[in-house]
């Protein structure tokens, strides 16, 4: 039988796959033969062809390619080891990879600022460009900004404290009008229970996050995002014992990893849409 998740709103209804984990499966360790030591790998994130993969390691952003059924050791790609840099994530179509970094910009006034900014840099020539400072309204001095995640419309999702007038860390969607982005919009995706890392499918039709120490769903409906529900206990039972964190879902859907809980490094676990 196929469950479906529908929305039912004036009169006409929005209907989506669910995802769902089976009841006797495990998470392991990615990368686990190749790992560093101690290993602070996170936040993966694939190329289209899913045989290359980004990730954040102790400050740089490195990249480690697959090389028959494994992955060769991460190493830093050209622009990070100077400033910290993490929580990367690419566009969907690989060209682009956006970021969090403490590295200085220019701000408004002219003055050198730094802070937990999003930034973002192009594929050009086989080679990353220099990554660009957002600028307002996605990144604003004295606001911190983590955990990205990018669609393909370029809708950007992060998380952020105490931003205009709220109070705590929450998650926000900021969308691509053309040639500039719109301001963020802040999202009740569990309450007033604070949310961090969101990450947004390519086509914008779930959001996973992190809250109450748990990894959640939301789901979009025509009037917004619905409640979050808390993932299973194959996942959330580590809960109990350390945050999790960092949410992401492979290119072909099958797979969700996330840090937290009591395992060092990045764990993955199948995951299934009914």
């Amino acid at each position: 039988m196929l469950f479906i998740f529908c929305a039912f709103v004036s009169g006409r209804s929005f209907c989506q796959a669910r995802l769902t984990i089976a009841a006797g499966a495990k998470s392991t360790v990615f990368l686990q033969d190749s790992a560093s030591t101690p290993n602070e790998e996170s936040t993966p994130t694939f190329m289209p062809d899913g045989k290359t993969v980004y990730l954040a390691n102790n400050g740089a952003i490195c990249l480690s390619r697959k090389a028959g059924d494994r992955w060769t050791k991460p190493i830093p790609i050209s622009f990070t080891g100077q400033y910290k840099d993490w929580d990367p994530t690419l566009t969907p179509d690989g060209k682009g990879i956006l970021f969090v970094s403490n590295r200085p910009y220019i701000a408004a006034d002219g003055s050198t600022k730094t802070g937990a900014h999003l930034w973002m840099s192009q594929q050009a020539g086989g080679r990353w460009s220099e990554p660009k400072h957002l600028d307002s309204p996605v990144n604003e001095f004295g606001f911190v900004n983590y955990g990205p995640s990018i669609s393909a419309k370029g809708t950007i999702c992060f998380c952020s404290r105490d931003r205009d007038g709220d109070k705590g860390m929450h998650a926000y969607l900021c969308r691509w009008a053309g040639d500039h982005y719109e301001k963020p919009q802040l999202l009740i995706l569990n309450g007033n229970d604070p949310t961090f890392d969101p990450y947004i499918a390519p086509d914008e039709r779930y959001i996973l996050f992190s809250s109450d120490n748990a990894l959640y769903i939301s789901y979009r409906t025509e009037r917004g995002w619905s409640p979050g529900e808390k993932l299973g206990p194959q996942v959330n039972a580590a809960s109990a014992k350390g945050m999790l964190w960092g949410p992401s879902i492979s290119r072909d859907g099958k797979m969700l990893y996330f840090n937290g809980g009591t395992v060092d490094g990045i764990e993955m676990i199948p995951v299934n849409w009914k």
